[in-house]
């Protein structure tokens, strides 16, 4: 008995030297799912998962200054394929973690019809919309007004924001009528938890593949490589279904 319980006190002490923390730049519309997942991931693996929230074109930037990151979560695939290429992230360790939904978003339940047929009917003053130079939804948004023929009259009325986080807040605090969001950020029980919002369709813009990926300095560690593990499975595939996205 000694011995056995001596054998099991060895295992428990290696299997808490085996755990580890990653450091992973999230692109802003994941935050939710992420925080779900992250309590899982640590308490089925052991690894902590330390998260930082932004626009991804911001994150290439700072990645390329040397900032700390081990793990990237894309919010395009174009990113961590060109970080490849550039011999920032690790070739191969790429993949589609989920599919995004844009969303064209008032908090006024009066504002936005369910075709979206205000975007060309006007009479709002100001439409949030993320920076499309760095934030795939961003750029979707300028491509679905760009196709629905209004983007040029529409132009004036845009309020920029960083990223897709403060875009949703200047909507939520009324700062802009309406704006282009991510579905995830808004969704509730399966729907859309407030205001008045259009699912924008899939053939106006780009398919926003959000990809992942480890970075350089994740290379060969075990907890970068266990967290992407983790996104592919069933737990974690079950949250990011839950928040509106589709997965590949």
């Amino acid at each position: 008995m000694k011995r056995l319980s001596l054998l099991l006190t060895a295992l428990l002490v290696s299997g808490g030297a085996l755990a580890d923390e990653v450091q992973v730049a999230v692109a802003a519309n994941f935050t939710g799912p992420i925080q779900v997942i992250a309590n899982l991931f640590e308490r089925d693996t052991g690894h902590k998962l330390v998260a930082s929230y932004g626009a991804t074109g911001k994150f290439y930037a700072q990645i390329n200054n040397g900032a700390p990151f081990e793990v990237l979560l894309s919010a395009d695939d174009e990113t961590p394929a060109r970080m490849i290429k550039e011999g920032s992230a690790v070739a191969g360790s790429n993949f589609t973690y989920a599919i995004g939904k844009l969303l064209l978003w008032s908090a006024n339940p009066k504002v936005v019809d369910s075709k979206g047929e205000i975007l060309k009917k006007g009479g709002f003053k100001h439409l949030a919309l993320a920076n499309p130079k760095g934030a795939p939804y961003g750029a979707a948004g300028m491509q679905t007004m760009t196709k629905l023929g209004v983007v040029d009259a529409i132009k004036p009325l845009i309020v920029q924001g960083e990223n897709i986080s403060q875009t949703h807040q200047f909507i939520s605090t009324g700062a802009a009528e309406l704006g282009f969001v991510a579905y995830s950020q808004v969704i509730k029980n399966g729907q859309i938890g407030s205001g008045s919002g259009w699912i924008v369709p899939a053939n106006l813009y780009d398919p926003i593949r959000q990809d992942a990926v480890i970075l350089a300095k994740g290379k060969d560690k075990p907890a970068a490589v266990a967290l992407l593990n983790y996104l592919k499975g069933d737990k974690a595939k079950a949250v990011i279904k839950s928040f509106g996205y589709e997965l590949p």
